[in-house]
């Protein structure tokens, strides 16, 4: 594998591995959403993944990530409409599809 698709990777595995330690053990929308700077933190790490994403796809577009397309479309709602954003939309990413798209970086850097 080439050694600038392993960086984009890394740099989506740690962003992943960086959002479950700010939320911690517990995972709760109340605490998510009374924490303006936990939003912004993880709003932030969702531009990496969709940013590196986007850069993984331009390299090798046969990468096989099942939810490629919704997280750069993610990065670009979280950029440009961030007067826009959806917390639930953004809740629901977090415990429904992030523990996918972590198996599967993972499985991709092996």
């Amino acid at each position: 594998m080439e050694l600038e698709i392993k960086k984009y990777l890394f740099d989506i595995k740690e962003s992943i591995d960086s959002i479950e330690s700010y939320l911690g053990g517990k995972r709760d929308f109340a605490i998510y959403m009374s924490d303006k700077m936990l939003r912004r933190a993880i709003e932030r790490e969702f531009e990496i993944i969709g940013e590196a994403m986007t850069k993984l796809d331009r390299l090798d577009n046969t990468l096989e990530i099942s939810s490629k397309r919704q997280i750069i479309s993610m990065r670009n709602r979280v950029i440009h409409g961030y007067d826009k954003i959806d917390h639930e939309i953004i809740w629901g990413t977090i415990v429904r599809h992030l523990p996918i798209l972590k198996k599967e970086i993972q499985e991709l850097i092996k």
